[in-house]
């Protein structure tokens, strides 16, 4: 004699249905809540700056006096002079002490400890690698308030950064890649030059500028090394003074006059713009590399 089928408990069911509906309802609040938060801060800084924004805005210098008449071209000159040496510094030593780390020294007790030192370094706060770049470079090296002081500094900001970005994409090759190249008679160095480093030049290329990105928008080291608030003229050499589009947005929000409110939203304009840019560089590098392997 058969055993009756067993009765489905339909008002269980019911109350799990509406759990998993409720907690479906609470994630979407939880993604696009913060989502319309954004949205309204950008739309407001947008809809306050884009109108201001025109070649005087970018080829002038600021004024003090006047908002309708003050530029952003020596903060401009000055972001990319950081951004350019902060790459030139920052990218070869941090690439190449992740290729030493991931390939050479991933098994020695040296590596365990500069691995958990980098891990550390990456959490701390940006005003300490301002006071570090402080005493080490402008009074310790005497390189003074100068463009080379303040890029030195960011450069140690995101060199952990790249570091460990680059160990991430170095992690993507696969072992027995590198197991073929060096059963095919290829020394370490020719397996990592021409096997790994090709295969994860993707990944390394998108972490290193979103790096930099990072570096482009930092203020607080800035102000610790001496970057200059308001200036007149753009940095003609890496011993200049200079100023940055952060440290002039900074100097804009901080003026009692209302009028300089509507630079500054034009600023961060340019500043998110610039951000958009370097981010579009690397996801086209990330995608045009991935399709030629």
């Amino acid at each position: 004699m058969s055993s009756p089928p067993p009765r489905i408990d339909i008002s269980a069911r019911r109350e799990g249905m509406w759990s998993e509906q409720i907690f479906v309802w609470i994630c979407r609040i939880a993604v696009f809540a913060p989502l319309v938060v954004l949205a309204w801060l950008l739309g407001g800084v947008i809809a306050r700056g884009l109108g201001r924004i025109d070649a005087g805005f970018l080829l002038d210098a600021p004024s003090q006096l006047d908002a309708t008449i003050g530029g952003i071209w020596p903060a401009l000159m000055g972001s990319l002079w950081l951004m350019g040496i902060t790459a030139a510094v920052s990218l070869p030593l941090g690439v190449g002490a992740a290729v030493y780390l991931e390939e050479y020294g991933k098994r020695s007790r040296i590596a365990a400890i500069f691995e958990i030192a980098i891990a550390n370094l990456a959490g701390v706060p940006s005003i300490i690698y301002g006071m570090l770049g402080l005493g080490l470079f402008v009074r310790w090296m005497a390189l003074g308030e100068t463009v080379l002081a303040g890029a030195l500094t960011l450069s140690i900001l995101v060199l952990p950064v790249v570091i460990m970005s680059s160990r991430e994409a170095l992690r993507t090759v696969k072992d027995s890649l590198r197991e073929a190249a060096l059963g095919l008679g290829a020394t370490r160095w020719q397996t990592t030059r021409h096997v790994v480093l090709p295969m994860a030049l993707p990944g390394i290329l998108t972490g290193a500028i979103l790096a930099i990105s990072r570096a482009i928008g930092e203020t607080a080291p800035l102000v610790v090394v001496g970057a200059v608030a308001f200036i007149l003229y753009a940095p003609d050499g890496i011993d200049a003074d200079y100023t940055a589009l952060p440290m002039q947005i900074f100097q804009w929000t901080s003026s009692p006059k209302r009028e300089f409110l509507t630079n500054a939203a034009a600023a961060i304009v340019v500043l998110m713009l610039t951000l958009l840019i370097l981010n579009s560089i690397a996801i086209f590098l990330r995608n045009r590399y991935q399709k030629r392997l």
